[in-house]
């Protein structure tokens, strides 16, 4: 079997929490699947209309976290983190029952969904993975934010940047490659907020299961967790964190070079449209090689165009 054909997980594993917008306790499996089949969510807590797609077409909310829904209104939200640990992992196929509209924060961050996606291990198929590879370079500004998506040969790298007025935020700047990096800092990294903004989000519905215990809060210059930080650009990776899995709501991997300086969610998602709004953006190729070539571009015999 080749090292670049698809990979679902060995065994069926299962998650514990709390929904950090909803407050409320869930339950979520994660379960093999064919190849082909990509990740799919289930709600199980409904019997009918249950299935939802995580595809960037089908997100319906894109504030503080990323929500999908189906052509009946049902949804499933703060994807983001599992879908990250899923990209990072090279898990393609998967099926998600899980029995809220929330996915569990667990700590903030990926870190508790890779290590279980890692201990359960992958299962290979005979059938090759299938990518993306952006063809030209596409952008978006809005004020002061800025996202675009470039061509590469061989890689997936994004480019982040954050700047807060808040003196202990401050600038922060990472650039990874998604592919080839050690991605742990990563995948540790836990969503944050200012101890200012707890109220509001109160207020209009959100944050009612944030806690410490998976949320990183800063009051002023000081920040309240106990333990500090799990790495020093713990803000900026956790964005990034965001993005890859905003990003594989493509439903495969990107070949592709992304910047994006004090975006979301909501860029992101923007920014996917305007790529796939145009067929000559993008092509959808098979890897038919046993290694991914040097060049996506010139190599054309490892690869089968497919849309």
């Amino acid at each position: 079997m080749s090292v670049l054909s698809q990979s679902t997980i060995a065994n069926k594993i299962s998650f514990s929490g709390v929904g950090i917008h909803t407050g409320k306790k869930v339950n979520m499996n994660v379960l093999p699947s064919t190849p082909n089949s990509g990740i799919i969510f289930k709600r199980i807590d409904l019997k009918h209309n249950n299935i939802i797609i995580p595809n960037f077409q089908n997100v319906s909310e894109a504030t503080l976290c990323t929500t999908v829904s189906n052509e009946f209104g049902v949804k499933v939200s703060t994807i983001e983190h599992l879908m990250a640990a899923f990209l990072g992992l090279g898990i393609d196929n998967a099926t998600v029952e899980i029995d809220s509209k929330e996915v569990p924060i667990l700590d903030g961050s990926a870190k508790d969904f890779v290590k279980i996606l890692k201990q359960t291990g992958l299962k290979k198929s005979d059938v090759p993975i299938k990518l993306i590879k952006i063809n030209n370079h596409i952008e978006i500004e809005e004020d002061d934010k800025y996202i675009s998506l470039d061509k590469s040969n061989t890689t997936m790298e994004i480019e982040f940047e954050i700047n807060y007025k808040n003196q202990f935020i401050k600038k922060q700047k990472n650039k990874i490659n998604v592919l080839e990096d050690n991605l742990e800092d990563i995948f540790n990294s836990r969503t944050f907020c200012l101890y200012e903004d707890i109220e509001k989000l109160k207020k209009i519905g959100l944050g009612k299961g944030g806690s410490l215990e998976n949320a990183i809060v800063i009051k002023d210059e000081k920040i309240l967790n106990k333990n500090g930080l799990r790495n020093k650009n713990e803000f900026v990776n956790h964005k990034i964190l965001d993005c890859m899995g905003d990003l594989y709501l493509v439903g495969y991997r990107i070949i592709g070079s992304l910047k994006c300086r004090y975006g979301g969610h909501s860029l992101t998602n923007k920014l996917l449209r305007k790529v796939f709004s145009d067929n000559n953006n993008y092509s959808l190729i098979e890897i038919k090689g046993k290694n991914l070539p040097h060049s996506l571009i010139n190599n054309r015999q490892n690869l089968k165009s497919i849309a």
